[in-house]
């Protein structure tokens, strides 16, 4: 494989920019928005017809999709390409109730109200949400979470749109890293923080490829490259995968050796599982249990092996036919799943996207995504740790793009 250069670009796509803020979805109970609920408009992509654009409004209705998400890559960078819902199961009630963070970190000052009261609500879900936290079997020696929260930065090296890990310098990137992790330690001092490198290292593309898979393959230098970024401050490693119209049973393999060093852990994400056939970015794509069950197998079987701690399984999550069937996902003691919400906008449509996709499926721990430009768009300011730290259940996952 010739050496990568540039990432081909997906189209853009703002899925419901400009969503109304509902005050219900925000502070109400966790239950779906209802009849009265309006959905914005997509922007339209680059080269979209006016069926392409009206498939998108179809595919974009609520409650599937409360806050929108990144398009996936820079469109100046390129490389060469080789649910149901419902219950909890008797199996996840909830444990005994493992107290709220006290005392309560106040909203940040000059906040809109609608997100001030959104975030003050949180204080109540603790209370009337059920499910959390999961009951489980003890974790195995070594496990990071949930006795550590992971604060990550997530991108790709050849990309200075993707996120904040390819947007600047590698030692800018670093340093920044380490003062978010030092707030969220003075954030909640009980719980201890370690930081970690997120790369995409399959990303989805916005062309078939010589394969016809719609996904390119980072090649090992890359991928060492961030990990000896990453292992330089002793640091966690994740690796994502968008298998675009591959599958984890193609693309997982190929990193085993990767995933087989102690400090190395997976991140997969269904926006860009196309299991219809479209192309990636055109809609918003799907993983089931079983695919999410084969993952877990999979890392289960390196960490069994190799003898070495569990590995940290991260699942991207913004709608909920993203992720289908999720009573069926089967926990491993050697593989700790953390769904995380990975929807961008404004605080009360972040914490409406969470109410509505994250609690009301217990897996096993949470994660939140929290975006340094997409977040700011209204013109509020990003959540702050003290803040998302009112999430019920309370996120052991943090990731910053």
């Amino acid at each position: 494989m010739p050496p990568l250069s540039r990432i081909v670009p997906l189209p853009t796509r703002a899925l419901l920019r400009g969503v109304p803020f509902l005050l219900a979805a925000a502070c109400g109970p966790s239950d779906p928005p209802k009849k009265d609920v309006r959905v914005a408009t997509p922007s339209p992509a680059l080269g979209d017809t006016a069926q392409a654009v009206a498939a998108r409004v179809k595919d974009a209705a609520m409650p599937e999709s409360l806050a929108p998400r990144r398009p996936a890559i820079d469109s100046s960078v390129r490389v060469d390409s080789a649910g149901a819902t419902g219950p909890s199961d008797s199996t996840r009630r909830p444990a005994a109730d493992s107290g709220r963070w006290k005392p309560r970190p106040p909203v940040l000052r000059g906040r809109a109200a609608p997100d001030s009261i959104a975030i003050a609500s949180l204080d109540r879900d603790s209370l009337r949400v059920t499910g959390w936290p999961v009951k489980q079997a003890p974790s195995l020696p070594g496990a990071v979470v949930p006795g550590a929260r992971i604060i990550a930065y997530y991108g790709n090296p050849l990309s200075t749109r993707m996120g904040i890990l390819g947007e600047i310098a590698p030692e800018q990137m670093m340093a920044r890293l380490e003062k978010e992790a030092a707030e969220w330690q003075r954030a909640d001092p009980s719980t201890k923080v370690i930081p970690a490198l997120h790369i995409v290292g399959v990303v989805a593309q916005g062309s078939a490829g010589r394969d016809g898979k719609w996904r390119a393959r980072m090649n090992d230098s890359l991928l060492a490259r961030v990990q000896r970024w990453a292992d330089s401050k002793g640091w966690l490693y994740f690796i994502d995968v968008q298998v675009g119209l591959s599958t984890l049973r193609e693309e997982l393999p190929r990193l085993r050796p990767w995933l087989e060093k102690p400090n190395v852990h997976l991140g997969i994400d269904p926006e860009f599982s196309m299991k219809d056939g479209s192309a990636p970015g055109k809609k918003i794509g799907t993983f089931n249990a079983a695919d999410v069950n084969y993952a877990v197998r999979f890392l289960s079987e390196i960490v069994r092996e190799k003898k070495i701690p569990p590995k940290v399984l991260i699942v991207h999550r913004f709608t909920r036919g993203m992720v289908t069937g999720t009573s069926d996902i089967a926990l491993d003691p050697a593989v700790q799943v953390v769904m995380q919400m990975d929807g961008w906008g404004r605080p009360a449509l972040k914490i409406a996207t969470w109410r509505n996709f994250i609690q009301p499926e217990p897996v096993q721990f949470t994660g939140f995504k929290i975006f340094y430009k997409n977040d700011a768009k209204s013109g509020q300011p990003i959540l702050r740790p003290g803040e998302v730290l009112r999430l019920w259940p309370r996120p052991v996952y943090i990731q910053y793009q």
